[in-house]
């Protein structure tokens, strides 16, 4: 009588499994019923804007119902990264997310952060990232990396490098490369890329590490020299240009890298078809062109290797952080 229970017990304990997998399943080919919102954590113009706005688009199309792109800047990002957080687990709420930005805010403003980005989300893909150049006013005397460490080490503290900000990821990239060089350098972070861009050009600075949306214009008219591009393999739209360990720096990789996520608790299924749409999307040719126009290379992941990603980012940047003390200010 008690084994008769105990399998009638189980026996409706999977049913209900069944029941609630079989509504899960249902619910996700239905899904989307109504328009999403993608929320850009920074002000419309920059990578993550026109990454996100040129997914949000495609997935428009192919979802059949509108993804809405909300611009929610301040706080570095993490304004709009910690709403998103706290969005409903419904599918209807994902964030445009500037993976590599958030890691860092994660472990340097965690007042401000206030969320975890390898808890608080339900990671869908990645999306691209963008290298990042080492590039100098034309006026240091220096024509390759080997030179520009040399100098560097040379005059302690003389030689400048500007950022997008105090903890952007052109300030860690920074840090790091002082780290792994031996150097020590002048860090003068402005108000956004443009700024610090600005006084490159004018030689108020003599060097900055910087994406090619911002910087690629410069290089290729010559304006600015790029030295060296920190990813394993050289740029196509800057083939002779050496790759940092290509150039004498072993090792040296930087990129700010973007992906899709979800709040954390959103079904897999649903997660699982967003995940499927971005792969299609970034296989489009006009897609590719045009993050290739903002120096972004797509990078199609699952949702486990999205995840993967988005925890050796937040270790990486977490060790840069304690290794050059770097502080929020």
């Amino acid at each position: 009588m008690i084994r008769s229970k105990r399998l009638y017990g189980l026996s409706l304990l999977l049913a209900a499994i069944a029941a609630c997998t079989g509504f899960a399943a249902r619910a996700a080919d239905a899904y989307p019923t109504k328009p999403i919102t993608m929320i850009v954590a920074f002000p419309p113009g920059g990578a993550s804007d026109v990454i996100g706005r040129a997914v949000a688009q495609k997935l428009s199309e192919r979802l059949g119902q509108q993804v809405i792109v909300d611009n929610r800047a301040g706080a570095g990002g993490n304004m709009g990264a910690k709403q998103a957080s706290l969005a409903k687990n419904d599918g209807y709420t994902i964030l445009m997310g500037a993976i590599t930005a958030h890691s860092i805010a994660q472990t340097l403003t965690p007042e401000t952060a206030n969320y975890k980005l390898d808890k608080d989300f339900a990671p869908i893909s990645m999306l691209g990232s963008a290298p990042l150049f080492l590039v100098v006013n034309p006026q240091l005397p220096v024509k390759n990396l080997k030179e520009f460490i040399a100098l560097a080490k040379q005059k302690p503290g003389a030689i400048s490098i500007s950022s997008a900000g105090i903890g952007t990821t052109q300030h860690l990239a920074a840090e790091l490369f002082m780290l792994m060089t031996n150097t020590q350098m002048l860090h003068v972070p402005y108000r956004g890329s443009g700024p610090a861009i600005t006084d490159l050009l004018g030689g108020q600075i003599n060097a900055t590490l910087e994406t090619g949306p911002a910087a690629m214009s410069f290089i290729k008219s010559g304006q600015l020299r790029a030295l060296a591009i920190a990813t394993k393999t050289r740029s196509a739209l800057l083939p002779d240009l050496p790759t940092a360990t290509e150039a004498g720096l072993d090792g040296y990789e930087v990129s700010a890298t973007y992906g899709l996520l979800a709040p954390a608790g959103t079904p897999k299924a649903i997660v699982d078809k967003l995940n499927g749409e971005v792969k299609a999307i970034l296989q489009q040719p006009d897609v590719m062109t045009r993050l290739a126009e903002q120096g972004v290379v797509p990078n199609y992941t699952t949702p486990e290797q999205t995840s993967e990603h988005i925890r050796n980012e937040v270790a990486k940047w977490a060790k840069v952080i304690k290794a050059a003390n770097v502080k929020a200010q």
